[in-house]
């Protein structure tokens, strides 16, 4: 017996890191499916609303349309943000090549040489070349979309149908519990993203409130991008406060002012992260902090950017899946966060 579940395990090990390289040679094709799901389970409610009173097709139609102005609104907003602060570090690249140089000498006398490490990092070429390859990531970005933005008009043309035949199985009850894991897992992405845009908003407004309270420049973008970034948990939320730091030592030219630049905004993104988000949240929505992180770069790896915001969303599909069944129930218990209970 301890043989046969020795063998068992392992050929789980096995299979799941087959999915894994699977799911990493396959991102082109399995990542527009996998956040057009996604879409689908956010705006299915709105659909359900519009078909119910007027042709399926058609209410498709208008759901994908402000899908489109949503994502595009957005995407402006973010893209304004990005772009004025990358216009402002190359307007100022001298000060901080400046600043560079000063450390890089202070550090020298001290015994530490960083000028190989970095001496590429603070140069008009680089600068250069980074905007180059976000170019092409942006081109990219667009096809992406596009291709979702099908499976989206698609799919929600099906999800009745596809509904309805899991209802007419044979096995009445598998169709049934599979239909109802479906709809737990689209409920709690629902409020997992209204949860997440209302915390993105608020940590956006405390920033831009702090940022213009000390008079750093750019107030508005540094709002943005943390608004941005928040959506993407841990690793989002401290790249959104590295950066004004940065600047405010270039700006104010004083270490202690940019250490309470970066000790505020912590502070901000810990009081809303790590104590409003879960108690708006609920016990429904709490995951393991180390299932979270783990989860976001694992499908970063996988995915890049894409899968650092997807990879959250997707384990709370799967513990949603798990909840449903007796089987496979002690699996969301052990990984949801303290104090929370699988119902």
């Amino acid at each position: 017996m301890t043989g046969n579940r020795g063998y068992l395990t392992l050929l789980g090990i096995c299979a799941a890191i087959l999915v894994l390289m699977a799911f990493y040679f396959a991102r082109t094709v399995l990542a527009p499916v996998v956040f057009a799901l996604f879409a689908i389970a956010l705006v299915w409610p709105l659909q359900a609303y519009l078909q119910a009173r007027m042709p399926k097709l058609i209410a498709a139609l208008i759901t994908c349309l402000l899908v489109i102005v949503v994502v595009g609104i957005l995407a402006a907003l973010i893209g304004w943000g990005f772009g004025r602060a990358a216009r402002w570090l190359l307007a100022d690249l001298g000060r901080f090549q400046a600043i560079y140089q000063q450390a890089a000498a202070w550090l020298e006398q001290h015994g530490f040489a960083i000028t190989g490490v970095f001496g590429e990092v603070f140069n008009g070429s680089w600068v250069v070349a980074t905007l180059q390859r976000v170019g092409s990531r942006l081109q990219g970005i667009l096809s992406f979309a596009i291709v979702t933005l099908i499976y989206i008009l698609l799919g929600l043309l099906e999800v009745d149908t596809i509904a309805a035949k899991l209802r007419g199985l044979r096995n009445r009850e598998i169709g049934e519990s599979l239909v109802a894991a479906a709809g737990q897992a689209a409920a709690k992405l629902q409020k997992y993203m209204r949860v997440r845009t209302v915390m993105s908003v608020m940590t956006g407004a405390l920033v831009y409130g702090f940022a213009l309270l000390i008079g750093l420049p750019l107030a508005a973008e540094w709002g943005v991008i943390a608004f941005a970034l928040n959506y993407i948990p841990f690793l989002g939320s401290f790249i959104a406060t590295i950066a004004p730091t940065l600047f405010a030592f270039a700006q104010f030219e004083s270490w202690e002012m940019a250490l309470f630049v970066f000790v505020c905004l912590n502070v901000i993104q810990f009081v809303v992260g790590s104590y409003l988000e879960p108690r708006i949240a609920g016990s429904a929505l709490s995951l393991s902090p180390f299932l979270v992180l783990f989860a976001i770069f694992l499908w970063s790896f996988l995915w890049g950017i894409s899968g650092a915001f997807i990879g959250v969303p997707i384990v709370i599909a799967i513990l949603a899946v798990c909840e449903q069944y007796p089987a496979s129930r002690w699996v969301s218990e052990v990984l949801a966060g303290t104090g929370s209970k699988a119902t």
